[in-house]
Parts: C-alpha cells; sequence; structure tokens
C-alpha cells in the first residue's frame, strides 16, 4: 500500500487532543527607509539582539505550523496545517514526509511511524526500514485502527458480544487479542505511554475510564475511572498522572499516583478555570502542567506558563511562558513544542534531576514567544512637515495583538499624542500627522513610544522608542511654533488673545477656522495705539509683534515659541509720525524679515531687518511717496512669484492693489487686485495658512463675524483666489485684530 500521494483524510488527535495554534510571523515589505530589526529583540529600549537568536543559528528548523505528535529516539514527528506529517532528525533535520495521518510510537531504541489509510495500517520502523502491514476496515471484516504504542499497532473490531482489541507487531502481524479490558468497553483508544506500555482510553457503562496496556504481554492493568474524556494522561516507569475537572467553571486538578504503592498526591496552586485543554506529563520526580493554546486566546491566563512541581521536596518551578504540546520521549524525559522568552519557539527537551528540570532547545522556529518589532517605518533624524503634510508610523510585528498604543511628545512643551493601532493582523498603523491638517505638531524634538502588550498576557509588553526633529519654515503669523497662522487679538479691557488657526480642508465646516480655545496672552496692552504682528523680526524660530506706546516709542515682544512673548525690548522713539505700519516680508531679499511705515505727508519708509532683537532695524530708506491714498498696507510675503516679499495696500475707495518686490528694497508698478475690500478693519500676511506652499491673505472684521481665508496662486496676474469662509467664535468685546 502506498504512503503517499493521496488525499489526506482528516488526521486524528490522539496523545493530546488539543486546540492548536500557531504563531506566523508576517514579513511586510514597508519600502525605503524601513529599520529591520534582528529576529529577537528584546522587549524594551529598541532593536537590541538577544542571547538566543546566535544559539538557535546551528539548530534545526521546527516547522512554524507544526503539531507536535510524537518524539522519539532519533527525531520527531509533526502535522502541518495541510495534513501532510513528517519525521524530521534530532541529528540534521532531515527526514521524510507521509500523506496520511501519521502517529509516532518508540521502544527505547527504535522509532516507528504508523501511517493509516482507509484500509490498510502501515507501521514503518525507522531503525530497520522495514513496515509492518495491518488490514482494516472491509478488507479486515469492520476493524479499524485504535493507536499505536512501542512496536505494537492496535485494532478494535466490534461484535455482538463487545469490542476486540488486538495488538498487532512485526513478530505477530494478525495479532493477538488484548486480554484484561472489562466486559463492554467501547471506544477503545491506544497512545505511547512508556517504551513497555501503552495507555488506553474507553467507556464503559457511560463512564470514561483508562488504564496499561503492557506492550510484552498484551494484558491491561490499572484501571481507573475518568472524570471526563478530554482529561490528559501521562505514565512514567513509577507513576501516572492525569488531569480532571477541565474547561468547567471550576479550577482543574492534576493528580499523580505512585505505581508502586497507588498513593496519590493532587498538585496543589492551580487557582483558576480554564478555556482550553490542560497539559500533564512526567519527568522524574516531577510533574509538568498547564493550559495550552495560549498563543490563540486574546484573554489572559494564570496557567500559561508550563509549570513543574516536585513530588517528594514540593517545589515548584516555571519551565515555559506557553506550550503547545508536550509529549513523553522513550527515555523518560519529554519534549515541548512551546516558547520561552529570550529564547523563542520551537522545540524543547525536558530532563529530570537536579534542583529543577532542565531545559534544552533542540529546533527552532525562528519566531520570538515575545512581542517584537520586525520591520518599522518611524521618522528619520529631521521631519520636514513642509515636504511631508502626512506621516504615520508602521510596525510589523512578530505576533499579533490588539493592544497598540504610540505617544508622541513634544519635548519643550510636554505635549503628548496618544494613538491607539489600526492592525490588520501583524501590520500596525499608526496615523500620526493626519492627511491635509497643518499646525496639529509644533516645530521642535520629539520622542515617540509604542507600546504592544500581548492580549493573552504570554511575554512582556514590547516597548519601542526613538526621536526625530520637526521642521518648517519660519511663518510671519506663527507664534506657538505649529506652523499654522495665529490670530492676535485684543478686547476693550486692554487684554492679549491668541487663536490658533488650523486648515482642514476634510471637515463639514472646511477651511482655516479655529484650532483651539483662544488663549489669554497678558492685560495691559491698551497702552499702545498700534499693535502689528512682525513676522521673525528678532531671530528667533517664531514670530514676533510690534507695539507703538501712545508717546511713540515702538517695542519689540520676541515670540517665545509657545505662542507667548518674551519681555518687552525697546526699538526706539518717534514712530508717532508713521500712521502706518506694518512688518513680515523680506524686501530687500537678504532672508530677514523687514518693515515698512507711512508717515503722515505719504513717504512710504523701509526699516531693513538685521535679524538683532536688540536691534532689529538698520537705518531707514526712503521707498517713494504717493502712499496717502491708502488707508492700509499689510505685508504678504512672497505672495505674487516674484524675487522677494510683496505689499498689498488698500485705498481709499476699497480697491485692493498689489506691489511686487523687486528683492533690491523697492517695488514694481503697482497693479490691481479688485475691489470691495473696505469690508475688512484688518488685512493679514498669515503665511501659508493651507501648507500649499505659496502664502495666503486674510480678511477681517472687528469682531470677528465675516473672516475669509484668499489663498496665494504665486502668480502676479491673479494672485489671489476666490475667498474661502473661515469660521470663527464672534467677539463683541475686540477692539483690534492683528
Amino acid at each position: 500500500m502506498s504512503s503517499g500521494g493521496m488525499h489526506v483524510p482528516q488526521a486524528r488527535s490522539r496523545r493530546r487532543r488539543l486546540n492548536t495554534a500557531v504563531t506566523t510571523v508576517l514579513a511586510v515589505t514597508l519600502g525605503a527607509g524601513v529599520l529591520i530589526a534582528p529576529a529577537y529583540a528584546a522587549p524594551a529600549g529598541g532593536f537590541v539582539a538577544a542571547d538566543a537568536a546566535d544559539t538557535d543559528a546551528d539548530l534545526i528548523r521546527y516547522p512554524e505550523d507544526g503539531e507536535l505528535l510524537g518524539a522519539g529516539v532519533t527525531g520527531f514527528l509533526t502535522r502541518g496545517a495541510d495534513g501532510q506529517s513528517v519525521f524530521r532528525r534530532y541529528a540534521d533535520g532531515s527526514g521524510h514526509a507521509y500523506d496520511y495521518g501519521a502517529e509516532l510510537s518508540s521502544t527505547r531504541t527504535s522509532d516507528f511511524v504508523v501511517v493509516w489509510e482507509p484500509e490498510t495500517v502501515t507501521q514503518h520502523n525507522l531503525s530497520t526500514n522495514s513496515t509492518l502491514e495491518v488490514a482494516i476496515g472491509d478488507t479486515a471484516t469492520g476493524s479499524r485502527y485504535a493507536g499505536a504504542a512501542g512496536d505494537a499497532v492496535f485494532t478494535a473490531l466490534t461484535t455482538e458480544t463487545g469490542t476486540v482489541l488486538r495488538r498487532h507487531t512485526a513478530a505477530d502481524p494478525d495479532g493477538t487479542a488484548v486480554t484484561g479490558l472489562p466486559a463492554g468497553a467501547t471506544a477503545l483508544e491506544v497512545v505511547q505511554g512508556t517504551p513497555e506500555h501503552g495507555i488506553v482510553t474507553f467507556v464503559q457503562g457511560g463512564t470514561y475510564k483508562w488504564g496499561m496496556v503492557d506492550l510484552a504481554t498484551g494484558a491491561v492493568t490499572a484501571v481507573k475511572t475518568r472524570s471526563s474524556v478530554v482529561g490528559d494522561i501521562a505514565v512514567s516507569a513509577a507513576r501516572t498522572a492525569w488531569v480532571e475537572g477541565e474547561e468547567t467553571d471550576l479550577p482543574p486538578r492534576v493528580f499523580a499516583a505512585d505505581r508502586t504503592t497507588g498513593a496519590i498526591q493532587q498538585v496543589p496552586g492551580i487557582s483558576e478555570a480554564t478555556f482550553g485543554s490542560f497539559h500533564v506529563g512526567l519527568v522524574g520526580d516531577w510533574v509538568v502542567y498547564g493550559q495550552s493554546g495560549g498563543m490563540a486566546q486574546s484573554r489572559t491566563s494564570v496557567h500559561y506558563p508550563l509549570t513543574a512541581y516536585n513530588l517528594s521536596t514540593k517545589a515548584s518551578v516555571k519551565l515555559f511562558d506557553h506550550a503547545y504540546q508536550i509529549t513523553p520521549a522513550p527515555d523518560g524525559s519529554l519534549y515541548v513544542r512551546g516558547g520561552i522568552v529570550g529564547q523563542g519557539e520551537g522545540l524543547y527537551h525536558v530532563t529530570g534531576g537536579g534542583v529543577k528540570p532542565q531545559v534544552v532547545k533542540v529546533a527552532t522556529t525562528g519566531a520570538p514567544t515575545e512581542i517584537v518589532a520586525t520591520a518599522v517605518t518611524v521618522p528619520g533624524a529631521v521631519l520636514d512637515l513642509d515636504q511631508n503634510h502626512y506621516f504615520g508610523f508602521r510596525f510589523a510585528l512578530s505576533r499579533r495583538t490588539g493592544d497598540v498604543t504610540l505617544s508622541v511628545r513634544h519635548v519643550r512643551t510636554g505635549r503628548t499624542t496618544t494613538v491607539e493601532a489600526f492592525s490588520s493582523g501583524t501590520d500596525v498603523r499608526l496615523p500620526w500627522e493626519r492627511y491635509g491638517e497643518t499646525g496639529a505638531h509644533p516645530n521642535g524634538d520629539y520622542i515617540w513610544r509604542l507600546t504592544a502588550t500581548p492580549d493573552n498576557g504570554i511575554g512582556p509588553a514590547a516597548v519601542l522608542t526613538g526621536a526625530f526633529k520637526v521642521v518648517r519654515k519660519s511663518q510671519p503669523h506663527d507664534f506657538n511654533d505649529n506652523g499654522s497662522p495665529d490670530l492676535i487679538t485684543r478686547d476693550t479691557g486692554g487684554r492679549l488673545w491668541r487663536t490658533d488657526l488650523l486648515y482642514r480642508p476634510i471637515d463639514a465646516f472646511w477651511g482655516l477656522n479655529e484650532g483651539a480655545p483662544k488663549t489669554l496672552l497678558g492685560a495691559g496692552w491698551n497702552v499702545y495705539d498700534r499693535i502689528e504682528a512682525a513676522g521673525n523680526l528678532g531671530g528667533s524660530a517664531v514670530a514676533d509683534l510690534l507695539a507703538r506706546d501712545k508717546s511713540g516709542v515702538l517695542w519689540l515682544y520676541t515670540g517665545n515659541g509657545t505662542g507667548n512673548f518674551a519681555t518687552r525690548i525697546r526699538v526706539g522713539g518717534g514712530w508717532q509720525v508713521y500712521d502706518k505700519i506694518t512688518a513680515g516680508s523680506d524686501i530687500t531679499g537678504d532672508g530677514r524679515t523687514d518693515a515698512l511705515a507711512t508717515d503722515r505727508s505719504g513717504v512710504l519708509w523701509l526699516y531693513p531687518g538685521t535679524g538683532n532683537a536688540n536691534a532689529p532695524f538698520s537705518t531707514r530708506k526712503k521707498i517713494g511717496g504717493g502712499w496717502s491714498t491708502y488707508n492700509d498696507i499689510t505685508a504678504v510675503g512672497n505672495l505674487a512669484g516674484g524675487p522677494a516679499g510683496d505689499l498689498v495696500a488698500r485705498d481709499k475707495t476699497g480697491v485692493l492693489w498689489q506691489y511686487l518686490g523687486k528683492g533690491d528694497g523697492t517695488f514694481a508698478p503697482r497693479t490691481r487686485i479688485g475691489g470691495g475690500w473696505n469690508g475688512f478693519n484688518s488685512l493679514i500676511g498669515a503665511g501659508d495658512a493651507d501648507a500649499d506652499g505659496r502664502v495666503d491673505l486674510i480678511g477681517t472684521d472687528t469682531h470677528l463675524d465675516t473672516p475669509r481665508l484668499y489663498k496665494g496662486t504665486g502668480d502676479w496676474k491673479a494672485s489671489l483666489r476666490t475667498a474661502e469662509q473661515m469660521y470663527l467664535d464672534h467677539d463683541g468685546t475686540l477692539n483690534h485684530v492683528l
């Protein structure tokens, strides 16, 4: 009979009736700039290789989806998700695949792979390469395969007088009836116990029972009653152990009995009910137990760790963080398919003796037990938000978890943004700067921290940290350094307020609107008869204010980056000769912000900026006369696409005119923008309000009833787009908007 090349029937899980879960590491290709972590990473402090990574390089591979079916003298048997069973040798990982359901049984010197097909069971002796074939099904008058242990294959035949269990060996291929079974025993199953004994389970009169089969004599002894059909059973040369009451509302109970005296001990410390099968195994004086299937659970359990309890000393020790299967070996040791934090997933050999059982890894899946990031996309050292309006963090995790958070803290202000994960399997994406928004995050240094906490509690949380710097170009009306313009307003009581604006093209009320409630900056500002937003005059990264008191002294308030201002600096006296003052454009083309003022005779004067807050202007320069026709002038930056900053001026009839800066401190001849601008009390050079790379203009009335945003085009022939409505809170207490 063939043992390959045919459809694989549903293989029975016999020794371990477990809901097997498989952890898969998803390899995600994230593109350029991706940082790839080593196979193992410490759970905190970034990407650090653990000691186990180097050790694993010399180990044979364990299939990630492989359920452990048995471990013998020379190798182990696994079954994959495709139903195929594969025997692999400990020595080099080589072996053989079997297409049909298979089991492994062993004597003290030889391993046997038993393959069952619909009408034939074939036992492969891996030491001699010989085979034993046993007929089942119709060809054997209805007998069925009942299991294997040692060098024997067992079949069961149900007749009118009861069920007969037969033991088949190479010396007795036709088989001999097993003796000692109670009358009426049905549902017979046999699995490996020790090299000399099999474990037989059966039902008698509706009661679940089990016993031991002497493989030399074929006699059943030591029959015991079981509390349920699913409880696990283990046998060693000196003891038996079993589980009762699993998958109930009460904690399961683990018992061990001395095979010579019959004395029974109950393992203490099992404190909560389980929601999965419970392991039990014996190695030396130790009972090994724990709940299986933990990796597939989204709930925690105190019993996921595989624990060993010494029946003599009463000591207890944790062996594994979790285990899929445990299976006995012919020499009385155990093999465990599971994982240990820092050592990873794979097949481990557990031996008794000493202060605690010894655990040695013999095969590896290459996957860690704890959650680690296998690949990440994070900001580089510098994140330019003029070039990248959106940035999302992305992490490929070694296993799935729903509890992932990212916090990003601005170092200077302490402002922290926390984002919950959007996860598709192990691919976790966390948006930070959402599409279309400007002004969400200030410039400066940031520290980020990712925390991925395992849903099932297996292993510690993965904690990754990093740092980056956000940069943008300085904006003439940005006082809190977040890239978006701010409105500075003064109320009738002399208090100064700042309103942070935010451009939201995806909102129902789209456009440039309030990004946060207005902030009080201070009182006593009624001492000034003119206050102007001045752009970056003082050399800091943010905008400043110019304020003229009623005696004509001009004062500079440099921005401190938090939205407020440092102590004022005296610029000089005599400024009462000017009826209009504006600042915020680089008129001279030297990269520094300049100021402009018109005197009461209509002469326009240029005050070139120095970038020095203590002496912000060099000697004034006369540009020309005739400016008394205008009732407002506003420096707007490079609005029209010329070589330097520009100026707009509104005449007394409400027509707005554009003056294109030539970059030498003068302007090209004026061009008409349009009429109707006398409806605005203030015209504000907002800088780049919508983050499209071009400067914009804002028009407001005194009480913010009808504010409008005019986006710049960069084209001097038509420098402004159609007005967009802004939504700002009406404030009847205001007397000045700048």
